[in-house]
């Protein structure tokens, strides 16, 4: 059945939880680092931690949106899973911060990362279900506009605090105040926002009820469900083949970014040790930095929204690409802080790509009755990279990189360079809009 055109609104309405998501995601990628070396971690073993995050990802993901593609209850077939991802994330918000050991962090980092995964993935196959072919390039831009939007003020709001509002940098616990009300925040901004998608978008049932009731039936099982989650991976579409490198060159740098940016700033431009005072700022400043690159992202998607209208998919994240590599190469050679900035301005312009324009040439060239799942496989390949980092990236910083956290953040800058070169072999053909059905 061909869905029909939504307006602005209604496109905004069906992502508005993306908001909520993302501002969970932001405050765990400007926060956990530093979160683990308060408790006592040192540099080389951050790496390591972080494999909670990809490796729930692999493991919820596929199976999420494969139960998502056969569900329907009378809350629908995604947002039944939004809801319940929303509750379980929110409440490993509020107790994050305040983890008393290390590995009690690492531990909620692993429910905090499954809960995000289990409202996130239906987000992505959402699109594929709402909107029609020609309107589903601006559908993920939505998406991208507002977790750029989530990102910002998540990252950002620590310095804020610290900053605009007095408060205290340390009250004798590990973990600043700064830090344990930000999450307090996101717990609450997290579930309103899912909340706010689920009881403003009601989604279509299935064509036949009886026809998908029997389908389901037919395929139930664990058994069966492992069976057929196999055999999908194997026949993916060869244009999701093809972006699968892309995926997996782009999220390495990301997570070199993610685990590595804020600790180099602090170590690096405001020369502080954990635990020191001027360790803290840098470790805000870091979190501002993050912030500026989600803001640009943010303001960048509505570029993108025309962009899509006039250039294919491809073209445009190729040279979105290009700008985020020598962005974060750029952040390597720069001594002060404010130069930090202009680095996170080319980087939020490739954030703004990477969350939208992969999608969109995938959502075209896969099935809609398995929109789910291939979006839950298509995570395979932003979080087999990040497992790979998790389990090597210590090892290459203490014998290939000096220990210099710094020198992570220049590989990740190669690493996105050849996500770029890479994307000209992908095949656009059926996977995205010309101009001229964007426009019409």
């Amino acid at each position: 059945m061909e869905r029909p055109r939504l307006s602005f609104w209604q496109i905004w309405n069906m992502s508005f939880g993306f908001f909520g998501i993302q501002f969970g995601w932001g405050l765990q990628m400007a926060n956990m680092s530093a979160i683990y070396q308060y408790l006592g971690a040192k540099e080389q073993e951050i790496a390591f931690l972080w494999l909670a995050a990809p490796l729930t990802g692999l493991i919820v993901q596929p199976i999420i949106g494969y139960y998502s593609d056969r569900t329907w209850t009378r809350l629908g077939r995604r947002r039944p899973f939004f809801l319940v991802g929303a509750l379980f994330a929110s409440a490993a918000l509020i107790a994050m911060p305040n983890s008393s050991t290390v590995w009690m962090a690492a531990g909620l980092l692993w429910i905090l990362d499954a809960s995000i995964n289990v409202t996130m993935e239906p987000f992505r196959a959402f699109v594929g279900d709402m909107l029609p072919p020609d309107q589903r390039s601006r559908g993920f831009a939505m998406q991208s506009l507002l977790i750029g939007l989530g990102a910002v003020l998540s990252s950002a709001l620590p310095f804020v605090l610290s900053n605009v509002f007095g408060v205290s940098a340390t009250d004798g616990s590990a973990i600043p105040p700064t830090v344990r009300i930000a999450f307090y925040a996101g717990s609450a901004l997290f579930l309103t926002a899912v909340l706010y998608t689920i009881l403003t978008t009601r989604e279509y049932p299935p064509e036949d009820p009886e026809a998908f009731r029997q389908s389901i039936a037919a395929s139930a099982g664990v058994g069966r469900a492992f069976r057929e989650i196999v055999a999908g991976i194997g026949s993916m579409p060869t244009t999701m083949r093809q972006l699968a490198l892309v995926q997996f060159f782009t999220w390495f740098a990301l997570f070199c970014m993610w685990i590595y940016f804020v600790p180099a700033v602090a170590t690096h431009i405001f020369n502080g040790a954990p635990g020191s005072p001027e360790y803290q700022e840098g470790v805000e400043w870091g979190g501002l930095c993050f912030s500026v690159y989600n803001g640009t992202a943010f303001a960048f998607s509505f570029v993108l929204l025309g962009l899509v209208k006039r250039f294919s998919a491809r073209a445009i994240h190729r040279v979105a690409l290009i700008l985020g590599g020598t962005g974060l190469l750029l952040a390597t050679f720069v001594t002060g802080p404010y130069p930090l900035l202009a680095s996170m301005v080319l980087i939020g312009v490739a954030w703004a790509s990477i969350l939208a324009m992969p999608y969109a040439m995938l959502s075209n060239v896969i099935p809609p009755a398995k929109m789910g799942f291939y979006m839950g496989v298509f995570n395979f390949f932003i979080v087999i990279p990040q497992i790979l980092a998790s389990l090597g990236l210590g090892l290459i910083l203490k014998n290939l990189l000096a220990d210099d956290a710094m020198n992570a953040v220049a590989l990740g800058g190669v690493s996105m360079l050849v996500a770029a070169a890479l994307v000209s072999l992908v095949n656009e053909t059926g996977a995205t809009t010309t101009a001229t059905e964007a426009r019409a």
